[in-house]
């Protein structure tokens, strides 16, 4: 017997998102959001696949962990992982975006890549230290940051949840 819980299909629709966005990101032009054309002259195919492929079997393979367990109760393993991972690559958005935008740590080394491949896509934040994060980009670690809280929510949560349900099954 499933029971799917609010934050699960909040978390399915947050997993979702991110996969298409690693999907389009890099390939198919979004007006102001992306720049295709800047991307493919900043980085080569090879580098462009690769990184998708990455990204993409990375939330394949958590979308569908949680797609497996959706309703049940998750194994300690498929909690860990959920939230291991996803707190892995925040970690890395951390370092590539936020910590030069607004420390400027190693912003040195990203200004010129970045004002090369996002220059011309919208962003709403103010420049910090020659660095501003897109619009498009912004959405995805957001997106990320809350997939990131209902995997925590729904680990912590998990055992009493479904102890509750078999209470009343009984």
């Amino acid at each position: 017997m499933r029971n799917i819980r609010r934050s699960e299909k909040l978390l399915v629709l947050g997993l979702s998102i991110i996969l298409i966005f690693m999907i389009i990101q890099d390939w198919v032009p979004l007006g102001s959001l992306n720049d295709v054309q800047a991307i493919h002259q900043a980085k080569s195919s090879s580098e462009l696949i690769t990184t998708t492929l990455i990204g993409v079997v990375q939330f394949l393979l958590l979308l569908g962990l949680v797609l497996i367990f959706i309703g049940k109760r998750y194994p300690i393993w498929a909690r860990l992982w959920l939230v291991i991972h996803q707190l892995s690559i925040f970690i890395g958005v951390l370092f590539s975006w936020y910590l030069p935008y607004f420390l400027g740590y190693k912003a040195e080394e990203k200004v010129e890549e970045y004002r090369e491949m996002f220059a011309d896509t919208h962003s709403f934040l103010p420049e910090m230290n020659g660095i501003v994060p897109n619009t498009f980009h912004v959405v995805f670690h957001l997106t990320l940051l809350f997939s990131i809280v209902l995997s925590i929510y729904i680990s912590l949560t998990n055992n009493k949840e479904n102890s509750k349900i078999y209470k009343k099954a009984s």
